[in-house]
């Protein structure tokens, strides 16, 4: 099965132990010096700003390291499978935010989600120290090291999981067609309280008009955001 992907891929959906094996094909020739300009400098940027967020940031992650590790003994970090630009699967950081057997119980709470995204306002898993670094998207710092190696950038359309993907929509799977991001249009005008229909129409159209300019405006916008707190669990 393929799926046209903005103006220049196609993302074909083949069977695999995830539901869904994405393979991209990108038609780099038909973009401009204009956009292959705004890729190079996009990349640059994403690597020199998480290089050295990671460099001011690193007493915060010590210290949310600690709380995690003090709280109940386990992992500090929580890794995942998520789909990249053009289907690619990547491991995918956070710090974890949830109990030990959070994966086991999540079958448990599917079964009341009527939605593509799984997301709860008031989820059992979630510890006490998850609550305080979800609050204030603490838990998604450890993603400046996927930007710094390349896995995303720090605009784009959030990155789903495999299974998520699965249920996509020859619409919805056109989101896959730019790198995917820490935050986005949708993070910064309430997150998870924005349903995803709505979250897919904002991915799309800053696909379609993304320039240094707007993803400028958007990390700008991310801070007052995280500190807000709003949409934000």
């Amino acid at each position: 099965m393929s799926y046209p992907i903005a103006n220049h891929s196609e993302i074909r959906a083949l069977p695999s132990e995830f539901g869904v094996v994405l393979e991209a094909r990108q038609y780099r020739h038909r973009e401009g010096p204009g956009k292959a300009f705004y890729l190079r400098a996009k990349r640059l940027l994403d690597f020199a700003l998480s290089l050295a967020a990671l460099v001011v940031l690193s007493p915060i992650l010590f210290v949310v390291s600690l709380l995690i590790k003090l709280e109940d003994g386990g992992p500090v970090f929580f890794q995942q499978t998520r789909v990249g630009k053009g289907g690619r699967q990547f491991k995918f950081w956070k710090f974890r935010s949830m109990c030990l057997d959070a994966e086991a119980k999540k079958l448990e709470l599917e079964s009341d989600q009527d939605s593509v995204r799984f997301k709860m306002a008031q989820d059992p898993r979630i510890t006490r120290t998850g609550r305080i670094i979800r609050r204030f998207s603490l838990d998604e710092l450890p993603q400046f090291v996927n930007v710094l190696r390349g896995d995303m950038s720090l605009v784009g359309p959030r990155p789903p999981i495999p299974a998520e993907v699965a249920e996509y929509t020859p619409y919805e799977m056109r989101r896959l067609a730019v790198e995917q991001g820490l935050t986005c249009t949708w993070q910064v005008s309430g997150r998870s309280l924005i349903p995803f229909e709505q979250q897919v129409k904002m991915d799309l159209e800053y696909a379609e008009t993304r320039t240094l300019w707007v993803d400028a405006s958007l990390l700008l916008r991310t801070v007052p955001a995280m500190l807000g707190g709003r949409g934000a669990y």
